[in-house]
């Protein structure tokens, strides 16, 4: 069963935005006392943390489909709703986090590291928000937006300072057990090693981590054999160890040529050409194995290589090599520069950047202009269609924003087509321009005339006053002598 994924393609859903509330409130006495409802609570996040207790993404192969939770709807009495929770997935140190296209989203490295890969949604405005001096009594509410819905791709590339590469069976494991505390399966057939095993060394001051990669054979760059799977985990290696084999009983190999393939193999995956090398010729330990290393070690040499015999069996020349890699570790971290604290970099719009955009499009000989931009989009998400004063507080909200001067210069007449949002998920409509939408019932939008309506008992107040009043005019206004 497998115990290792490095790769897993990821549905993530943010949890939507709760709806507001549309409500007034009601007591004794007061049955009109104004809007109280509340706004819906915000959708839950989903966010990717790394945690170092995690070292392999097998969970999300199991379970792909990963949802935060939704926002509660506002009531009335000025109650919002709860704000949904957030979903942190852990994930290993070195993933990356890649969009269907293969874009990089995010790098994630170091313990704490985290990216929000899908938004939650926003909470709808209840009644009572909405409200204003010129909009006392709003009788619609905004509904909440949902929450982004991702396909994401993760990849995990092993955080290690020594990447050991070369053909199965060279002796990489062995090695790596030998060096540190790590027990890889070791066995005498190729591709023992499935998955990357990891290792601590300490050679003197420095204690640096090293990598056992999966055997590469011929075509690895392209998708033979491991291939793909496992190259990835050498990029972040800073020092290559090409592990070759002295003692192979294969009669077509020799270590110069091993050494060759796997340099091309490396060369075509890309990215590698300025990372120091170290060759170690493993299994001198054998006879024949000692005096191939002796053949072929000037050429090497010759070469440019720092050339090491050791044997993981033996336990011959294994301090000096874990030193030479210690002190190339030292040297490369030496040589990276400084992290500095995380810059807040602020960039504000531009003072004409009206945050939509109006194109014309002909759909079957017919004109049609598509809105595209935040803000509209996101209106047109939180408008309930089925209130017509909610479809007129949208389409003032357009107006404000200069939607519909936009359309103006456009060429837009009257009964064109206008389509909100992108092609697969857009709201189309016949465009009348500056027209008054609300509810009759309340005059002008926003405005309800009961409210201006006396209490009853101040209503029979003034009913009584002003019959007082009409009496006090008719005896002021009585002559007896008449």
């Amino acid at each position: 069963m497998t115990t290792f994924v490095d790769r897993v393609e990821l549905h993530v859903a943010a949890g939507n935005g709760g709806h507001g509330c549309a409500s007034v409130h009601r007591e004794k006495f007061k049955p009109l006392g104004g809007p109280d409802g509340g706004n819906g609570g915000r959708g839950g996040d989903i966010i990717l943390t790394v945690d170092q207790s995690v070292t392999t993404l097998l969970d999300y192969h199991h379970s792909p489909h990963r949802k935060a939770t939704n926002g509660k709807p506002g009531e009335g009495g000025n109650r919002s709703g709860k704000d949904g929770e957030d979903l942190v997935l852990p994930v290993p140190d070195g993933t990356v986090v890649l969009d269907k296209a293969g874009n990089v989203l995010a790098d994630l490295v170091g313990h704490g590291t985290s990216f929000v890969a899908a938004q939650g949604g926003r909470g709808g405005l209840g009644n009572a928000a909405l409200s204003s001096a010129r909009r006392k009594a709003p009788g619609f509410a905004l509904l909440g937006v949902p929450g982004d819905l991702q396909d994401i791709v993760l990849e995990l590339k092993t955080v290690a300072d020594v990447a050991l590469v070369g053909y199965p069976s060279a002796g990489k494991s062995s090695l790596i057990s030998v060096l540190s505390a790590a027990k890889p399966k070791i066995a005498d057939y190729p591709f023992t090693t499935l998955v990357p095993n990891l290792g601590v060394v300490t050679a003197g001051s420095t204690v640096y981590t090293i990598a056992d990669v999966p055997g590469l054979i011929p075509g690895a760059s392209q998708g033979r054999g491991l291939g793909l799977e496992f190259l990835r985990h050498v990029e972040r290696c800073s020092v290559l160890v090409h592990v070759l084999d002295t003692a192979t009983l294969e009669s077509d190999r020799d270590p110069v040529s091993d050494l060759d393939i796997i340099e091309e193999e490396l060369r075509q995956y890309g990215g590698l050409d300025n990372r120091p090398r170290i060759v170690v010729l493993n299994k001198v330990d054998v006879p024949d194995g000692k005096d191939l290393a002796e053949m072929v070690r000037p050429d090497l040499e010759a070469r440019g290589y720092r050339v090491f015999e050791v044997s993981a069996v033996a336990h011959i020349g294994l301090r000096e090599l874990s030193f030479a890699l210690g002190d190339l570790v030292a040297r490369a971290r030496a040589a990276k520069p400084k992290e500095e604290a995380t810059r807040i970099v602020i960039r504000p719009k531009a003072v004409d950047d009206a945050g939509f955009t109006v194109t014309r499009e002909e759909v079957g000989g017919e004109p049609l202009f598509r809105v595209r931009g935040e803000k509209p989009e996101r209106w047109v998400r939180q408008t309930d269609f089925n209130n017509d004063e909610a479809v007129g507080y949208l389409a003032d909200r357009l107006n404000r924003l200069g939607v519909e001067e936009s359309l103006m210069k456009a060429g837009a007449r009257s009964g064109d087509g206008v389509a909100i949002g992108p092609e697969e998920n857009a709201v189309v409509f016949d465009w009348e321009p500056t027209v008054m939408a609300g509810a009759e019932m309340l005059g002008r939008r926003g405005e309800d005339h009961r409210l201006d309506v006396a209490r009853p008992a101040t209503q029979r107040r003034k009913d009584k006053q002003a019959e007082r009043d009409e009496a006090t005019r008719e005896y002021d206004d009585f002559d007896p002598f008449e």
